[in-house]
């Protein structure tokens, strides 16, 4: 069973995300905030990462180049964004993300794009 790890302040989005990956049959957890992701991804590797970039102790990015670090990285990571810009797509993509996505994704469009990424 893949592990999704949803990496999201808002506990309404995060509890939204958690409800569709599991009808999926996806092991989910949640993180909320830099440390708790880095905590959770280092103790039970996820599959996919979902990262909002913008949480309340940093960037969400600071979560992959931390788990780099360790050689922890998730099999998929994909940046949430609710700004377009090239400057962070850019970031994204060095960091090794799959995918920046704009928020707010279309949840046929995010478990289509997740079954794509799991299956790669």
């Amino acid at each position: 069973m893949p592990h999704v790890l949803i990496v999201e302040d808002n506990d309404l989005v995060s509890g939204a995300l958690r409800v569709l990956f599991e009808q999926t049959g996806r092991r989910v957890s949640i993180a909320s905030t830099v440390a708790d992701a880095i905590s959770v991804a280092s103790a039970d590797r996820p599959d996919l990462m979902l990262i909002d970039l913008t949480l309340p102790d940093g960037s969400g990015l600071t979560i992959l180049e931390a788990l780099r670090r360790d050689h922890r990285e998730p099999r998929v990571a994909v940046a949430l964004t609710g700004h377009d810009e090239p400057s962070i797509t850019e970031r994204c993509t060095a960091l090794g993300c799959a995918d920046v996505l704009l928020k707010p994704v279309p949840t046929r469009e995010l478990l289509r794009r997740a079954d794509e990424w799991l299956k790669a």
